[in-house]
């Protein structure tokens, strides 16, 4: 055994946060793309089966009171809230982060001061925020004007109505700085929104505590809620009685079964409610949250912070040198939870990486990503995926089933 791999050991038999991979539905594959989608919780089956057969198959209609269907975009909101650093009564849960980011954008360009006509997006966003913001700028008469997240300082002034950016950048693993972005967003006079969707659930945001104004986040990444899970929005409380949904949708009504033909808001959060909601599976995220039951974001920061370290720390000395070039920041306050190796020919390294027993993916054309979930990657799993990236790299053959 190597010394990094008795490091490993020892670092897994000091770590809090090792029992919760019992909690999943996990074999002996080095799983490290819980960045795209997360594992599954082992319980989440069982809650499903329950809801399939009791709520929906015996109770039927009864269940949107009687099992709570109606409440559940609120209650779950309020179950994500302290992960992302936020009081109940300002997240709700429902639709996908696409819509979310149409209504959290067009109600940024309602809440902003009147005579704004430009919104900054993040120029390496993610395509579908970019793709949304510029539909949304259509819509509502504003500009769309693309920035890196280090030069929004610069480029805001007295016509920028909102500012959308990532707290992780999607591709590069890099944490952008929220407090201070968003607290230069304020001093311009214009709106903050975030997409969380490759931080929550992986290190501390605290919304409360930096005045973010909007947020948006999916569900199925770090917080394991299932393939396409729903997605949650954000709204600051001190927004939410002038917060004007561009999608009023009959469940956000004050009074939804009145039936009324004019609209009138819910309160609070829940202004955020479009249509129906998708019961099977926000039940089923609902019971995932389960695992964060006790669970600090602190500690799973630290192990992230440590998980990444390590696994970097085992690339170098395992990894011919040259073969592969990290995009990741070094510094732990620019990195969020996972680690962006630059590698020539990185779709076959990924395929014959997958082949021996490590799931990561790829952004194309050249960049290997590896997500670390800290409730169930182990440091074992990080040497063990650095010691077989080597492997592929050295064109050594894939062992014999």
């Amino acid at each position: 055994m190597s010394d990094l791999q008795e490091r490993a050991r020892a670092l897994d038999t000091a770590d809090e946060l090792a029992p919760l991979r019992e909690l999943f539905t996990l074999d002996d594959t080095v799983y490290l793309d819980g960045n795209s989608l997360g594992a599954l919780p082992r319980h989440v089956p069982a809650r499903l089966q329950e809801v399939l057969t009791r709520e929906w198959g015996a109770l039927r209609i009864r269940s949107w009171g009687e099992s709570g269907w109606w409440t559940a975009p609120e209650r779950i909101g309020d179950r994500i809230a302290p992960i992302v650093g936020a009081t109940a009564g300002q997240i709700v849960v429902g639709d996908s982060t696409s819509v979310n980011v149409f209504k959290a954008v067009v109600a940024a360009t309602r809440l902003a001061p009147e005579g704004r006509d430009e919104i900054l997006v993040d120029a390496n966003t993610f395509p579908t925020d970019g793709y949304i913001a510029a539909s949304a700028a259509r819509m509502t008469g504003h500009r769309i004007v693309p920035v890196a997240p280090g030069d929004v300082t610069a480029a805001l002034g007295p016509r920028t109505a909102a500012v959308l950016l990532n707290h992780v950048d999607y591709r590069s693993g890099r944490l952008h700085d929220l407090p201070a972005l968003t607290a230069a967003v304020h001093a311009a006079g214009a709106i903050a929104i975030w997409d969380l969707c490759h931080s929550a659930g992986a290190l501390p945001v605290d919304l409360d505590r930096h005045g973010v104004d909007l947020a948006v986040g999916c569900t199925y990444k770090y917080l394991n809620g299932g393939p396409g899970s729903p997605a949650y929005l954000y709204v600051a409380a001190r927004h939410q009685a002038v917060f004007d949904s561009p999608l009023p949708g009959w469940t956000s009504h004050a009074d939804p079964f009145a039936m009324t033909p004019g609209y009138e808001p819910a309160e609070g959060a829940v202004r955020g409610r479009v249509g129906t909601p998708d019961i099977l599976s926000m039940l089923a995220l609902e019971s995932s949250l389960d695992v964060w039951d006790g669970v600090g974001v602190e500690a799973v920061r630290a192990k992230s912070l440590a998980l990444t370290d390590f696994f970097l720390e085992c690339v170098a000395a395992y990894v011919p040198e040259g073969r592969v070039t990290s995009v990741t920041p070094a510094a732990h306050a620019e990195r969020g939870s996972q680690v962006a190796l630059r590698c020539e020919d990185a779709e076959p390294v990924m395929a014959a990486l997958i082949e021996r027993g490590v799931v990561g993916d790829l952004r194309r054309p050249d960049v290997l990503r590896f997500g670390f979930t800290p409730l169930y990657v182990g440091f074992a799993d990080a040497e063990r995926a650095a010691r077989l990236l080597a492997d592929v790299l050295d064109g050594s053959p894939a062992p014999v089933a």
